[in-house]
C-alpha cells in the first residue's frame, strides 16, 4: 500500500518544484557536520566515536556496547540538522537501549544549512544510503546477529527512501519515530514503501506530535498491517511532543518493550 499518492496538477506542481530545487542542490553540508562533530566528540561519556566511510567521505558515529549477552545492535538516526548525541530522543535511545541489552550505533546523518526545509532535504536522501549501509556492515562486523534501524523525523524519510530504492536489506526490524513530519505546505514528495518491508515495523509518535504525523497515522497503520507482519505495531507516547523532550526514558521503555516482542 502506498501513502499519499499525488495526481494531476498537485503532482505536476510538486514535480516542477522538485526539479527546480534539484538544480540548486549541493549535497550535504560537510563543513557543518564537521563542526557538529568537533562540538560533541570530547563530551561523549558513554560509547566510543567511530568514523565510518560512505564513499570518499568519513562520517561520525558513536558505538555503545551493552556488555556480554547483547541481543543485537540498534542503529540510531537523528532528526533534521541534529547530531548522533542529540539530547532529545537520540542520547536517551543510544544510552538507554544498552541498559536493555542492545548495542547501539548512532549515526551522523546528512545535514544542510539551518534554514533548509523538507523540500531541500529530499535531494540529500540518497546521500544517506551509503551511511545506512556502512552502519549495517559495521554492526555486523562487531558480531551483532540482529540489526534494528531506529530513525527519528527526517531520518525516517531517509531510511524509507533507502528501502524504496534498495529494500530493507540487512535490517531485521525498522522503528520510525515521528513518521511523516514535513514543513508547512510541503507535503511528502516520496511515499513510504511499507509494502516492501517484510520485517517488523514500529510506528511510534508523541501524543502532542506534529499535525501531519497524526493526520497520516491511520493510513500508516493500514499500510503496515497490509504488509502482513504480525509483530508490526503503532504506538502513541502520552504527553510527548515530536522531539520527546522530557520523555526520553518513556520513549526508551516503549521501544525496548516492542523489541522484546521480536
Amino acid at each position: 500500500m502506498i501513502l499519499k499518492r499525488l495526481t494531476g496538477k498537485a503532482f505536476a506542481s510538486l514535480a516542477m518544484l522538485a526539479m527546480f530545487t534539484a538544480a540548486f542542490a549541493q549535497g550535504p553540508d560537510l563543513e557543518r557536520e564537521q563542526r557538529l562533530a568537533d562540538q560533541i566528540v570530547d563530551d561523549i561519556f558513554d560509547g566510543e566515536p567511530v568514523m565510518l566511510k560512505a564513499g570518499e567521505h568519513e562520517f561520525l558515529s558513536i558505538y555503545t556496547e551493552a556488555g556480554e549477552g547483547a541481543r543485537g545492535a540498534a542503529i540510531i538516526m537523528h532528526g533534521r540538522g541534529f547530531h548522533p548525541d542529540w539530547p532529545d530522543a537520540i542520547n536517551p535511545l543510544r544510552v538507554g537501549l544498552t541498559e536493555n541489552g542492545w548495542n547501539t550505533l548512532s549515526l551522523q546523518m546528512p545535514v544542510l544549512e539551518k534554514e533548509a526545509k523538507y523540500n531541500d532535504y529530499v535531494f540529500v536522501f540518497p546521500d544517506a544510503y551509503p551511511r545506512i549501509e556502512a552502519a549495517i556492515k559495521y554492526a555486523r562486523e562487531q558480531g551483532n546477529d540482529k540489526v534494528v534501524l531506529i530513525a527519528h523525523s527526517c531520518s525516517v524519510h531517509m531510511v524509507m527512501s533507502w528501502i524504496n530504492k534498495k529494500g530493507a536489506q540487512g535490517a531485521d526490524a525498522v522503528v520510525g519515530i515521528g513518521m511523516g513530519a514535513t514543513d508547512y505546505k510541503q507535503p511528502m514528495l516520496e511515499d513510504f514503501p511499507f509494502s516492501r518491508i517484510t520485517v517488523p515495523v514500529l510506528d511510534i509518535y508523541g501524543e502532542d506530535d506534529y499535525p501531519a504525523v497524526h493526520r497520516m497515522a491511520p493510513d500508516r497503520l493500514a499500510a503496515i498491517q497490509a504488509a502482513g507482519n504480525a509483530k508490526s505495531a503503532q504506538l502513541v507516547v502520552p504527553g510527548a511532543d515530536h522531539y520527546f523532550k522530557g520523555k526520553g526514558e518513556t520513549l526508551v521503555d516503549a521501544v525496548s518493550s516492542w523489541l522484546d516482542t521480536l
